[in-house]
């Protein structure tokens, strides 16, 4: 594990604060008058769940945590849970909490791999993609004349989550939908 210095610990590093692995929301370094600089800095605790403030001082360091990545694949979801397993071996199934697992569960597709994060060989959380594609399995069809610019229309896509689109998407074509935003991308594929 490395050791980094306050001006080291910066957004999207995870650190170990309180003996829990903590993912870097934020930092802002700045030097008040004629004090020495300060980072002050959010957390989130990826065991926990808690949001932290820290100001971290020149003279102070923190750890960096020592992450794994792991392969598992996406099964089905159950109201309150989402079910997985190792890759390569479906024996290996377990849950995650829907609350441990965010907004951006509601992109996943069954049968989908992602990467887990583990911590102590203990899964702490799941990376997505920032990008994935869906099919549209609901959508309104486009009235002529209103497919000027930037209009938009509500679709389904086939995770049932819904999203807004420009009015030339069909039902059965394949959008890419950001999952950090819910934004749609571009049209991946023309039904």
């Amino acid at each position: 594990m490395a050791v980094l210095s306050y001006s080291e610990i910066i957004q999207k590093k995870v650190i170990i604060f309180n003996d829990e692995p903590c993912l870097v929301l934020s930092c802002h370094i700045f030097r008040k008058q004629q004090r020495k600089p300060v980072n002050i800095t959010k957390l989130k605790g990826l065991k926990s769940g808690r949001m932290l403030e820290q100001t971290f001082h020149v003279s102070e360091t923190a750890e960096e945590a020592d992450l794994e990545n792991r392969q598992v694949v996406f099964i089905y979801r159950k109201p309150g849970e989402y079910w997985f397993h190792n890759a390569g071996k479906p024996a290996e199934r377990f849950s995650l909490k829907e609350n441990f697992i965010g907004d951006q569960g509601k992109y996943l597709k069954d049968h989908s791999e992602v990467q887990a994060l583990v911590f102590d060989n203990e899964i702490i959380g799941i990376k997505f993609p920032i990008k994935v594609d869906l099919k549209v399995t609901e959508a309104m069809p486009a009235v002529k004349g209103n497919t000027s610019n930037s209009a938009l229309k509500e679709v389904t896509l086939e995770t049932g989550v819904k999203t807004m689109v420009p009015m030339f998407i069909n039902e059965g074509d394949i959008v890419s939908v950001n999952t950090e935003t819910g934004d749609y991308s571009e049209r991946m594929e023309k039904a």
